[in-house]
């Protein structure tokens, strides 16, 4: 068994989600969006959606599972697809740095 961990979108962002239009592919979905709930134990993503679904904190669309190793498994309304961590472009400082220009040297 795998242990899977509940992360919750938080509801100021669910309505969004909600009603945005399904896209295929990988979702890109930003940490500050959700809360880590806990952790449980299942043979996969669907065991976990059974286990939970007549609880009073069944999964909701839009949670995410993320199963050790980090991969994550984003809940919609077609059932769990990959989502990744939105991670911001690291800049390096040399974005602004002008270009050289003219012959190279010949040292």
């Amino acid at each position: 068994m795998a242990a899977y961990r509940i992360h919750r979108m938080k509801e100021s962002v669910r309505q969004q989600f909600r009603w945005a239009p399904h896209t295929i592919g990988i979702s890109v979905v930003k940490p500050k969006d959700y809360e880590l709930v806990h952790t449980v134990e299942a043979q996969g993503v669907y065991a976990v959606w059974m286990q939970l679904k007549d609880t009073s904190t069944p999964l909701q669309v839009g949670d995410i599972l993320e199963v050790e190793g980090g991969e994550l498994r984003i809940y919609k309304y077609v059932g769990f697809e990959e989502a990744q961590w939105y991670m911001p472009e690291v800049k390096s400082g040399l974005e602004t740095v002008p270009l050289a220009s003219g012959p190279p040297s010949s040292h």
